[in-house]
């Protein structure tokens, strides 16, 4: 979904993957800067230690294409190399945006990421619900079985609010125009308007990722 999409949305509601660089070059044919990826200006620093490749997954829980590449990312997730960090980033286009970025980060520090991960996108797209509020958030958090006292303090915590805008500035480091959207080693960043849709975009970041191990 392209950025100047999501006004209309809020609005009204408030790989084979690995094989394919190796098949692309053999026809001569690799992912071309500019058409099916962007090179950024300015490199992002990265979280992921040296020796590792960053990935990044840039995304909105009420996103419907996020709720359909969720699935298909999971399971290209599960086949990576253990070179290859992988990292969500919820996107804060507007304010209207920053809850979902707090549940996101809450679900993190309170080790129930992994549980609640995949509700978050069911809870939404499945039973229409918003969770685009503290409260509404909170009353679906309760039926979970999660202490809503200590999700309520970590929500609003101080950390909490700092990933939140730091999550913001990485996003428009990498200059993202729509989720869902994949930046690479802080320095690629490839989507389903350039790729051509987000099968392709992680073809795309597979070739990427082997660039970066060769040092390009």
């Amino acid at each position: 979904m392209k950025r100047r999409e999501f006004s209309t949305l809020v609005a009204g509601t408030v790989a084979v993957a690995a094989l394919w660089p190796e098949l692309l070059l053999a026809q001569g044919k690799p992912p071309q800067d500019g058409v099916d990826f962007l090179t950024l200006d300015k490199r992002v620093n990265v979280d992921a230690p040296a020796g590792k490749v960053e990935v990044i997954e840039f995304f909105w829980y009420s996103c419907p294409h996020c709720n359909a590449f969720e699935p298909k990312l999971e399971a290209w997730i599960k086949k990576l190399p253990a070179d290859v960090v992988m990292r969500r980033i919820p996107v804060g286009f507007r304010d209207e945006f920053v809850p979902q970025q707090r549940l996101y980060y809450t679900l993190e520090a309170l080790g129930k990421l992994d549980e609640l991960h995949g509700k978050v996108f069911r809870a939404i797209h499945q039973d229409r619900l918003l969770l685009n509020r503290e409260d509404l958030i909170v009353a679906w958090i309760e039926k979970q079985g999660v202490d809503v006292a200590k999700f309520r303090e970590t929500y609003n915590s101080f950390g909490i609010s700092s990933k939140a805008r730091r999550a913001t500035q990485i996003q428009d480091a990498f200059k993202v125009d729509g989720v869902p959207a994949i930046g690479i080693q802080g320095r690629y960043y490839t989507d389903a308007s350039l790729a051509g849709n987000m099968d392709k975009a992680l073809q795309v970041t597979d070739y990427l990722m082997a660039q970066v191990r060769k040092g390009a």
